[in-house]
């Protein structure tokens, strides 16, 4: 994935109509310009200056060309932002595509409040760049460049000193252009620093109360305030002298325009509307050329954002697309892995899970259980060997389809913000409500929502955090059951349940007709599985049916501190 240029599509509509808004204000400058000095030549001219017709007529011009100008800028506005608003939304959506194809496991190596500030902070970054920086120079660019040509048509002198005065205004700003990126990163870095730790908190907050720790932590956030403060303060610094270096060139370059104009009409190369009118380009201009102040913040913002932004979308995705690939077609069910290989997780690992079947995978923690129901639900892809469903490849077929297919349930598959009944449908939106109401008898989903006055209207919070594990489980099972999935992965899903979800557990393992892998440490779970994978160091070591693995000498039995004679089957 690559970032988008600015200028593409509808945006190169928005930039061509800020230029010519641009062109539009010089010709409005000049036109001023020009009413403006035939006021003043034709009261300077006459003995006894009136006020006639003609000069009504000019003073109508001014007064109209001024709320044309006024009119443009606000129109200026508009389209700076649209243009702006429409980057942001399409750099926005591509953050979202590279998030999608990324494994929790990935996600967790970074912070939460980090990933955050993508979607928020440099948005804005770069949002400003386009609709208050680049926009802002376009047509103030436009506008000064042209109105400096027909100013030169009048009177090349003081086209000439506005001209040196400006340039050297900008090179006096520019100068200030690395200490305002070394703020801004320094700033940026402090504020990513403190929306990762309070999107810690925010999650975590049950761990400093209950170890007393509030006062620690409370300490820290106003640590990192501080620092925030700091940095922001130092920004806001050179962001200031930065304003003030061009407040000094616009007042130069008027004080400049005027004494140009005093020494011209003196030597009498130029009248004195000819300089009054100079004089009026120059104010015309003058307040636009102010916020070019802010462009260089604007500039550093946006260049880290987009440094940033690029550093997230090239982080390595574990899972390859190919366009247009087929959609998988499931029949049987029968899952094989050929000889897959996971850096840091499997190693050449081979095994065909028949149709129909539960397959309990059991082992020690680090042996490789859980990557190879990620490889399974296509959540990563093998570096090596194949993954393979009813004899298709799941790396060679579209993701959608693949995906359908499959439903699990696992620590990372927390439940989502909104209602129970949202949870319960985000596998299938639309659902018959005859395939709901079986789910939900399933997994004992009525009995649930009885224990809610608002049933499945029952909103859940972040995480189900505002339900028990036993509930969050439940609604979990459900949603993964949803339209009767060809190869169901339970990754540890029986793990701190109460009772009554535990039962939930063994009926769906005695109902479910499909396919079926579960992670597991749960004993009565194990023996009711009809095959046992023993994995070991990323390596499939034993397999067998639980009467051979669990009464017999092997890994297994071992592993479980099981004898030949300490369990019935």
């Amino acid at each position: 994935m690559t970032i988008p240029p600015i200028l593409r599509g509808y945006r190169r509509i928005m930039f061509a109509r800020l230029v010519t808004n641009g062109l539009a204000q010089a010709a409005l400058a000049i036109g001023t310009a020009w009413l403006v000095r035939e006021i003043f030549d034709s009261f300077l001219t006459v003995e006894h200056p009136i006020i006639d017709t003609h000069v009504v007529w000019l003073i109508i011009g001014v007064v109209t060309t001024a709320a044309s100008i006024s009119w443009l800028r606000m129109m200026e506005r508009i389209d700076a932002e649209r243009m702006g608003q429409h980057y942001t939304a399409e750099i926005r959506i591509l953050l979202y595509d590279c998030l999608s194809f990324l494994t929790p496991r990935t996600l967790q190596k970074r912070s939460r409040g980090g990933v955050s500030l993508r979607f928020v902070g440099d948005m804005t970054s770069l949002r400003r760049w386009v609709s208050m920086g680049l926009a802002r120079i376009t047509v103030a660019g436009v506008s000064t460049i042209s109105a400096l040509l027909m100013l030169s048509i009048i009177n090349w002198q003081l086209s000439l000193t506005v001209t040196v005065s400006l340039l050297l205004g900008t090179w006096f700003t520019y100068l200030f252009g690395k200490r305002m990126r070394a703020a801004a990163l320094e700033s940026r870095r402090r504020l990513s620093n403190l929306a990762a730790n309070v999107n810690e908190k925010v999650t975590s907050i049950a761990v400093v109360q209950v170890f007393g720790q509030v006062d620690r932590e409370r300490e820290h956030i106003v640590r990192q305030g501080k620092y925030l403060q700091d940095s922001m303060v130092a920004r806001a610094k050179v962001a200031g002298q930065i304003l003030g270096a061009t407040e000094f060139s616009v007042a130069i370059t008027s004080a400049t325009t005027l004494l140009a104009g005093v020494f011209a009409v003196a030597a009498g190369t130029a009248s004195v509307g000819a300089v009054i009118a100079a004089i009026s380009i120059v104010g015309i201009l003058l307040p636009p050329l102010r916020d070019l102040g802010r462009i260089q913040e604007y500039w550093h913002g946006a260049s880290i954002a987009r440094e940033r932004i690029k550093e997230f979308i090239d982080s390595p995705s574990l899972i390859t697309t190919t366009a247009n690939a087929p959609d998988l077609v499931v029949s049987a069910g029968r899952l094989k892995f050929d000889s897959v290989s996971v850096i840091g997780g499997l190693h050449q690992l081979s095994g065909t899970v028949e149709p129909g079947t539960v397959v309990a995978i059991v082992g020690p923690n680090g042996a490789g259980k859980s990557t190879l129901l990620l490889l399974a639900a296509r959540l990563i892809d093998p570096q090596e060997g194949k993954v393979m469903l009813d004899g298709q490849n799941l790396a060679e077929h579209n993701l959608d389809s693949v995906r359908r297919a499959i439903g699990m349930v696992g620590h990372d598959l927390p439940l989502l913000r909104g209602t129970i009944e949202r949870n319960l449908r985000y596998r299938w939106r639309k659902a018959p409500n005859k395939e709901v109401a079986r789910v939900r008898k399933l997994c004992g989903i009525n009995e649930l929502l009885a224990q809610f006055p608002e049933g499945d209207k029952t909103r859940v919070t972040e995480g189900g955090l505002n339900l028990s594990v036993g509930q969050r489980q439940r609604i979990a099972l459900a949603r993964a059951l949803l339209g009767n999935p060809a190869l169901l992965l339970l990754d540890e899903a029986d793990a701190n349940l109460d009772k009554q979800a535990s039962k939930v557990i063994d009926r769906i393992l005695a109902e479910h007709k499909n396919t079926v892998l579960m992670v597991t440490h749960q004993l009565n779970h194990i023996m009711a599985a009809d095959v046992i994978w023993f994995l070991e160091a990323g390596r499939l070591i034993e397999t067998g049916t639980p009467a051979e693995l669990l009464t017999g000498n092997g890994p297994t039995a071992q592993f479980f501190g099981i004898n030949n004679q300490s369990v019935a089957i």
